[in-house]
């Protein structure tokens, strides 16, 4: 049986855990998350546009319902075109 690479590897060591908090998120254009977190996904209370930027330092743009869970490992919520409100950065 072959075991599939784990794709955090590297990254940092809080991305493979269940979610221990919830971060409230202001988007900015050029801050980072604080203290070099990176988030396993986030949390959207109100939905719209959200634009972030990956672990990898891709930048996603997403149109996603209020009260989702977007799924994707992260570093930053960008203001410019983001519109969903609410945003909470799922660490672990």
């Amino acid at each position: 049986m072959t075991t599939a690479a784990n794709p955090f590897e590297g990254i940092g060591p809080n991305l493979s855990g269940a979610v221990v908090d919830m971060l409230p998120i202001v988007p900015h254009d050029t801050n980072l998350f604080p203290d070099g977190i990176v988030a396993i996904g986030l949390y959207i209370t109100v939905g719209g546009t959200v634009v972030f930027t990956t672990a990898r330092g891709l930048e996603r743009t997403v149109t996603v319902p209020d009260n989702f869970y977007l799924v994707c490992s992260c570093k930053q919520v960008k203001a410019s075109g983001t519109a969903a409100t609410g945003i909470f950065a799922l660490v672990s």
